[in-house]
């Protein structure tokens, strides 16, 4: 899979995606990176420690989070891509559902487009991947945690998804799949999708898994958002044996000796 100008052997390696809000309310670390010199020295960071892409965000998804303007959400987001993209030779992700702000990202430079509802919330944010044909991400997301059969509404969802993005123009080599962990799911289900994330691959495409500090973690642990690394460490092991490509995450090196643990195991 090629994410700008950088190859990415999804058959056989574990990628990290860092993850850099600029935003004052992130559930996990909201504030901390929303002015410009703290953002670059995370991304720096991040990258030294082995993310191979940075997935910048404009406006927190968390539970109960407060709704942007498009026009706000820009402001945030595209003077750091810019300069991320100036500085460091590394794919960028733009996070948002939001077509007008996903044109604007690519315009300054993002690779990838992740798309908490997977082209289902605006379908401008599929026409805009396209047309610059970039790269994307889609997430499995629903309004209520309502389903026939979870496992199996999931996969049919994602394929839903999948012919946005192809009737958008689209190539297949430019989508990865996320199961959406923590989105339109109850805790066992987010406890099911992790374990059985591995049902998205017979749709042929790389799978991203995003759990990091993650409300399953802390319910699961009982822990506040500032200590799931473990929590988190454990589903990133998880992830690479049933076959995920990417993982996205906010603690970078601890998740990054991992993968080279689990993988050195395995290849042995």
């Amino acid at each position: 899979m090629k994410i700008g100008n950088h190859e990415f052997d999804t058959k056989n390696e574990t990628y990290i995606m860092g993850i850099l809000n600029v935003t004052p309310d992130s559930f996990s670390d909201g504030g901390r990176f929303n002015h410009m010199d703290d953002a670059l020295r995370h991304a720096e960071a991040m990258i030294a420690d082995g993310a191979a892409i940075v997935d910048i965000g404009g406006e927190s998804t968390r539970p109960g989070y407060t709704l942007l303007s498009d026009e706000e959400e820009i402001a945030r987001v595209t003077p750091v891509i810019e300069a991320v993209k100036a500085h460091f030779d590394i794919p960028v992700s733009i996070d948002t559902y939001k077509g007008h702000v996903a044109e604007a990202a690519l315009q300054a430079g993002a690779d990838l487009v992740n798309d908490i509802w997977g082209f289902k919330h605006d379908y401008k944010v599929a026409e805009v991947t396209a047309k610059y044909q970039a790269a994307c991400c889609l997430m499995h997301n629903r309004n209520e945690a309502v389903y026939d059969n979870f496992l199996q509404d999931m996969v049919k969802d994602m394929e839903e998804s999948v012919a946005i993005a192809r009737k958008a123009g689209v190539a297949d080599d430019k989508i990865m799949l996320d199961p959406g962990v923590g989105f339109g799911k109850t805790y066992e289900m987010n406890l099911e999708a992790i374990n059985h994330v591995d049902v998205l691959l017979p749709l042929g495409f790389p799978v991203l898994l995003g759990t990091s500090r993650k409300s399953v973690i802390g319910n699961t642990l009982n822990l506040p958002v500032d200590q799931r690394v473990e929590g988190t460490l454990s589903t990133t092991v998880i992830g690479m044996l049933r076959g995920c490509a990417f993982v996205r995450v906010h603690d970078v090196k601890e998740n990054k000796r991992i993968i080279d643990m689990t993988k050195a195991i395995i290849n042995a």
